[in-house]
């Protein structure tokens, strides 16, 4: 029987790795003991700090909020900016977040979670918070992958140095790009390989730079891809970088909608050209390794 309480799953999830599910499965399996599954996450606005070895968000929003629906929570997922929390003291943000906001009966994060102003606050006193309010804290074991522990840093670390096929271990899934088609100069368009434009939020990882073996599906259908991440100096999208993708045997308009593109494996390097015929060679020589890759 429902309660009227609810299971709070309660972090950045910027991956929706394994680590973040092993947290969001403990929220999900509540359901069972009459709790409503919720996640409470946050948008972050700033660059990650570089000193500690992160180097951006993994997911943009809209990714991360699909996968999260997508692991069975539906529309029960509150996600606020950055900037509407962090000035909470701890006490704060367990009383209006969690307490008048979420009515948690149980309240789920791994065992480095961080709140309240300056992060001053962690597991410990989240528990001392939960005697006071009423509610039960379950903190999730780290999940260990072939011998290491699974995170978000570890993740990033693979992602910009290429190592797509990693990544996709730790995050349970393929890494993603889910964002809008935007125009370009059609110069794909014009040597026979027409191309579709995503760019990446500020703020956002980007991939190491190079071609990679990638798919999407659209209208149900799963399509291969070549997808090339870069910067395009001649579109400008404010010095943001973006994945230029060439999807094979498709044709179609997809300006202005969201798709969600899967990146599978590296292939190489961005290089420079000197002509488009060295260009096309070379793409050529790419969807030779894709189509081995890609099955």
């Amino acid at each position: 029987m429902n309660t009227g309480k609810s299971a709070v799953a309660l972090g950045l999830f910027d991956g929706v790795h394994l680590g973040h599910r092993a947290v969001l499965n403990l929220a999900l399996e509540q359901e069972k003991n009459g709790l409503i599954p919720y996640v409470f996450t946050f948008n972050p606005t700033m660059v990650l700090r570089k000193s500690k070895g992160e180097y951006g968000y993994i997911y943009n929003h809209l990714s991360k909020y699909n996968m999260l629906f997508n692991l069975g929570f539906g529309s029960h997922i509150r996600s606020v900016s950055f900037e509407e929390i962090c000035r909470l003291s701890g006490e704060e943000f367990v009383k209006n977040i969690l307490i008048d906001k979420m009515n948690a009966g149980i309240v789920c994060c791994g065992n480095n979670f961080r709140f309240g102003n300056f992060a001053s606050c962690g597991v410990n006193e989240l528990c001392e918070l939960g005697k006071k309010y009423g509610f039960e804290v379950r903190i999730a074991d780290d999940v260990v992958y072939k011998g290491e522990t699974v995170s978000s840093t570890v993740i990033r670390n693979l992602l910009l140095n290429g190592d797509t096929v990693r990544a996709c271990q730790f995050l349970g899934e393929p890494y993603n790009i889910n964002s809008e088609v935007v125009h370009g100069k059609a110069l794909g368009r014009t040597i026979g390989f027409p191309t579709v434009n995503q760019i990446f939020e500020k703020g956002q990882l980007v991939p190491k730079f190079g071609v990679y073996a990638s798919d999407t599906f659209i209208n149900g259908y799963r399509y291969r891809a070549m997808t090339n991440i870069g910067m395009k100096p001649t579109v400008n999208y404010d010095g943001v970088p973006l994945a230029e993708t060439h999807i094979i045997n498709f044709s179609g308009d997809l300006y202005g909608k969201n798709i969600r593109l899967n990146l599978l494996e590296f292939i190489r390097p961005e290089q420079k050209f000197s002509s488009l015929d060295e260009l096309k060679r070379q793409i050529a020589e790419d969807m030779e390794s894709i189509q081995h890759i890609l099955i």
